[in-house]
């Protein structure tokens, strides 16, 4: 997440079918260009160098992604944004299959205009609801995905629909014996939602890892946290050394911590999902 900026038209922009505005604008902090959506940091790429991660939680799910098999990846990304970790992928790993389900036809232009793919990439991108684009996808891929990455926001939240048992039960079916699945959550003080986002993934898929900035993961702010879960045990024997060098430093929870971080939390069903909490305006500001 980022920050809010001065509203202007000097930079390529396209109103979303929501009525919100995407903008694609230099970075002020590093090299590369930022997608803001609703004043909303939601992406970040540097055409140049594509293994150039620099949101914190992208970094996060880079190093999981980093640790899984080597060679070509089968993936499914659900939510495009600026295509930040297809990019990734495309770079570390030439060769790899890739899916991508985006739910605004506007924002996935203007990307693809502005901020083009690399050329001969094999990267497919469908426009839809993330939900009914898994339902469409190939039957082929069903059964054969190394990675599956969830990362919906409408504005600064995720919507209900995208965060029961049922949605994860149809994400699991997707992956091969061995696949991972990526998560991204937002939430605050006290973690109510991630720590029931966390209960449901495990129902599914019982292999988990929280990864986030240590105040962030004990409840005390607001923050991204990335849930890495699969049906066999998580590659994941040299991340914890990674993750504490930085450039963010941050933490995996697993095991024991894990199962006291989901204690008395319950399983989000489709009857009583809600959306991710909005996060305060203020949380944008540097």
């Amino acid at each position: 997440m980022g920050r809010t900026r001065a509203k202007d038209t000097e930079h390529p922009q396209a109103r979303l079918d929501h009525g919100g505005i995407a903008r694609i604008v230099p970075s002020e902090f590093t090299t590369g260009f930022e997608l803001i959506v609703d004043d909303t940091p939601q992406s970040h790429v540097d055409l140049d160098d594509p293994t150039h991660l620099h949101f914190e939680y992208i970094v996060r799910m880079g190093a999981v992604i980093d640790q899984l098999a080597g060679g070509p990846l089968t993936a499914v990304h659900l939510g495009a944004g600026a295509l930040t970790i297809p990019r990734y992928i495309e770079a570390t790993r030439p060769g790899s299959r890739q899916q991508v389900i985006e739910l605004e036809a506007p924002l996935a232009a203007l990307v693809r205009e502005h901020l083009p793919l690399p050329r001969g990439a094999s990267i497919r991108l469908r426009i839809g609801d993330a939900r009914e684009g898994v339902r469409r996808l190939p039957p082929a891929i069903a059964g054969s995905c190394d990675l599956v990455v969830s990362d919906v926001y409408s504005g600064a939240q995720t919507p209900a629909h995208l965060t029961s048992i049922e949605f994860y039960r149809e994400l699991a079916e997707l992956l091969a014996p061995g696949g991972v699945l990526l998560v991204n959550v937002a939430d605050g003080p006290g973690l109510a939602f991630a720590r029931r986002q966390v209960a449901t993934i495990a129902e599914v898929l019982p292999e988990i890892g929280v990864l986030a900035d240590t105040q962030v993961l004990k409840g005390r702010r607001f923050g991204n946290l990335v849930i890495a879960a699969s049906a066999a045990p998580l590659p994941t024997e040299w991340l914890p050394r990674m993750l504490a060098a930085g450039p963010h430093p941050a933490k995996i929870a697993q095991g024991a911590e894990v199962t006291a971080f989901v204690q008395g939390a319950r399983v989000v069903t489709d009857a009583d999902a809600v959306a991710s909490p909005r996060p305060d305006a203020s949380l944008f500001l540097r």
